[in-house]
């Protein structure tokens, strides 16, 4: 661990109001470790979780989709913490046991096409390329 996490007593006043946006906005009053580390730069904690809530807020993505995007991410970032994290929200969000493993071989079989394609130097073909049709 970099820096310590946070406790609620030791928050500045800036990032106790972040703290309280969160517990507002997920409706509870857990906040997790994430945010207990980065409440020591109140300001990219802020930052953050603006964007966190923006992005994986209401859009045309389902929100099971996106927890499931953020986990193939994860993976293959090696962000264990996050694939933990984002695996809990995506199973609150009614991600079944099927879905996971049925997504975790996507991810691998992604993972080993993009690197065989990466290795070969496959050109893109044309018709990928071509303009969407409106």
């Amino acid at each position: 661990m970099v820096v310590s996490l946070l406790s609620d007593p030791e928050l500045s006043p800036d990032a106790r109001a972040v703290f309280d946006d969160i517990r507002a906005t997920r409706k509870t009053d857990f906040v997790n470790n994430f945010w207990r580390a980065l409440a020591h730069d109140p300001v990219a904690l802020k930052r953050t979780w603006e964007s966190v809530k923006q992005v994986m807020g209401r859009g045309v993505l389902d929100p099971k989709v996106k927890e499931m995007i953020y986990i193939a991410v994860s993976v293959t970032n090696g962000c264990g913490y996050c694939i933990a994290s984002h695996t809990a929200a995506a199973r609150q969000k009614g991600v079944t046991e099927a879905e996971l493993m049925e997504l975790i071989s996507v991810i691998g079989m992604a993972n080993e096409t993009n690197s065989l394609v990466t290795a070969l130097r496959v050109p893109i073909d044309d018709a990928f390329s071509a303009a969407p049709k409106s």
